[in-house]
């Protein structure tokens, strides 16, 4: 029996990104049940990619009972719908197994992995004050892609003088804007940029010089994205909302790596559900930003730990 149930999980704060701003991060939560054993997962839909909760909560409802994880990944395309199913299957696998999911795909013993966490965009006056706040994190993303970016970004800065900055412009630049701040994010010590320029709109990525490393998001979604990457990005955003689950993600995972790109692995505003499969894919990759239930003011009823080490991956009793 597949079943399918609406959360939402209220939001420490206010989060906003250059498309938008949110209170509340609401996700649907698949449960596979057989054999007296439930498996869970989680997804975020994201109108990014013309997701809605019906939507989503509709395509599954469209699936056989005793579907497999090898039939799912020709069954749905790569994205929320497939993702929440793929992960309660593999932890109904975990379930009947008696072992961690780690075990069942061949992975080492996962650790615990520092994590980003995520300023909201804002006045430069209160990022900065929220850059001080969280100036003790090894990490900090800033979303950006306004106008108004050199200010917020040096705002940060000047909260944070010691924290490795990684920005996100959400598709939010031209090729002329990201050009013009490329000197300026390298002076203020940014680490990475990500998605600078509109996905199916960044072939000037391969043209233009890249001082810094460029990491794709809205461009990668799973392997079959990999040939469009080539020449205009240097690092990939695993989300497993985008590549429809941890079968998926395990396999581009592999692929990015194989062809020499970067890893980072992040995920949507969700809870603890969602980033437990995601941590399994974080072991070793060069940027993580899983810090979803950081931003919450409430959560699964076993959250995943995080702590000076980063966050830790999950227990049984959450996932997997």
């Amino acid at each position: 029996m597949i079943t399918v149930t609406r959360d939402t999980f209220r939001l420490a704060e206010v989060f906003t990104i250059s498309r938008g701003s949110r209170t509340e991060a609401k996700v649907l939560t698949v449960r596979v049940t057989r054999g007296g054993l439930t498996g869970i997962g989680e997804c975020v839909p994201y109108a990014r990619y013309g997701e809605s909760l019906d939507s989503v909560a509709e395509q599954i409802a469209g699936l056989p009972e005793n579907l497999t994880r090898h039939d799912l990944q020709s069954l749905l395309p790569a994205g929320a719908a497939r993702n929440a199913v793929d992960c309660a299957l593999w932890d109904l696998e975990a379930k009947d197994s008696g072992k961690r999911v780690w075990q069942l795909a061949g992975l080492p013993a996962p650790q615990p992995q520092i994590t980003a966490f995520t300023l909201s965009l804002d006045t430069p006056e209160n990022m900065r004050a929220a850059a001080a706040k969280h100036a003790h994190r090894p990490l900090l993303k800033i979303k950006l892609g306004t106008p108004d970016d050199m200010a917020r970004l040096e705002a940060v800065r000047a909260g944070a003088p010691a924290t490795t900055i990684i920005v996100d412009a959400n598709e939010g630049w031209t090729a002329e804007v990201y050009t013009e701040l490329a000197p300026h994010l390298i002076r203020l010590g940014v680490a990475l940029v990500e998605q600078p320029l509109p996905a199916g709109a960044d072939d000037m990525l391969a043209e233009i010089a890249r001082p810094l490393p460029v990491c794709a998001d809205e461009s990668c979604h799973d392997c079959h994205s990999l040939p469009g990457l080539k020449g205009k990005y240097d690092v990939v955003n695993l989300k497993l909302d985008k590549t429809g689950g941890f079968t998926e993600g395990l396999a581009l995972r592999k692929a990015a790596l194989e062809e020499g790109y970067g890893l980072m692995v992040g995920c949507m505003v969700g809870s603890s559900l969602a980033m437990a499969p995601a941590t399994l894919l974080a072991q070793g990759a060069a940027y993580v930003d899983l810090d979803g239930p950081l931003l919450l003011a409430e959560d699964r009823d076993t959250p995943l730990v995080f702590d000076e080490a980063g966050i830790h991956p999950p227990t049984a009793a959450l996932w997997g």
